[in-house]
């Protein structure tokens, strides 16, 4: 299957619910105002947020008002406005080869997809012919350090752990050295994401950026916030508590293809402004790709 085909049928969720939705209110109708108002509704409630949701049917009003329009013209006309919107936030992550090793730290709470991504992105690095390792410094879960080891083995990627409850700065700092020594491309770290302990898990982050700066003051060079796109309105409480933490240089969502409220990207892409590197759209090693607004777009209006 194609990543379109996937990203299409990974969006099915919420794109059904968005076409039916379009379908209801736009059936041999006139755009008037209480069309645009059940439009407007409709969006926030695929949870692309007020703010998009107002623009969409702003730029709807401006172009289309007091005219018969289909059901087809309405979805094509929001797949356009939707792909614009993103288009600035649609950056892929840049391994600069002059930053050797491109640290990628890991960042986001626990059951988001981190310790899985990591082992996707360090798999499609290693088919790209780049050396990789792993810092598996989520080192309070045994199972994440094991997960990662799974994946390490399966792409031929070596991974850096420590016994469980060991400090999480020192592992970093160790695989960085090693990183180094190796004369690797990139080093994926991996993090803890206990929020129910915020204050903990700040120090904790701040104090792996600290001793990695001591070996690196460029580093880390990415720091990624894995997001569940599952969570909806949940993610933008994520995006703000981790931008306390740590100065967040990229987003990527995971699970697009498990939830109805796909349409969060455009909300984040409106409220935050922070690059979208990354979606996911299955559990397949293949499954993890580049932002593509366009495709992104008319797969969520069902086109």
């Amino acid at each position: 299957m194609s990543w379109f085909a996937k990203l299409k049928q990974g969006l099915a969720r919420t794109s059904d619910r968005l076409t039916s939705g379009v379908a209801s209110v736009f059936t041999g109708r006139r755009l008037d105002a209480a069309a645009l108002e059940e439009l407007e509704d409709l969006l926030i409630m695929a949870d692309l947020g007020p703010a998009a949701a107002a623009e969409v049917a702003q730029n709807l009003r401006r172009t289309k008002f007091g005219k018969d329009v289909t059901e087809l013209e309405i979805r094509e006309a929001l797949a356009a406005d939707i792909a614009k919107m993103l288009a600035p936030v649609a950056v892929p992550l840049d391994i600069a080869a002059a930053r050797r090793p491109f640290v990628v730290l890991v960042i986001g709470v626990n059951g988001t997809g981190k310790t899985t991504t990591i082992g996707k992105l360090a798999n499609a690095y290693k088919r790209a012919g780049k050396s990789v390792m792993i810092a598996a410094g989520d080192t309070f879960r045994a199972a994440a350090v094991e997960q990662l080891q799974i994946w390490g083995q399966r792409a031929g990627v070596p991974v850096i752990a420590k016994a469980t409850g060991a400090d999480a700065a020192g592992l970093a700092f160790e695989a960085l050295e090693q990183a180094q020594q190796a004369n690797a491309d990139i080093l994926l770290i991996d993090t803890a994401g206990r929020l129910h302990n915020k204050s903990n898990l700040m120090d904790e982050l701040k104090k792996i950026i600290r001793v990695i700066k001591k070996l690196d003051p460029s580093a880390p060079h990415e720091t990624l916030l894995i997001l569940d796109a599952t969570t909806g309105q949940n993610a933008h409480a994520q995006v703000k508590t981790f931008s306390e933490m740590a100065d967040v240089t990229g987003l990527a969502l995971t699970k697009l293809d498990g939830t109805a409220k796909g349409g969060v990207i455009v909300a984040l892409a409106k409220a935050y402004d922070l690059p979208v590197r990354l979606v996911g759209v299955g559990e397949g090693q293949d499954d993890l790709q580049p932002f593509e607004p366009e495709a992104f777009a008319r797969s969520l209006l069902g086109l």
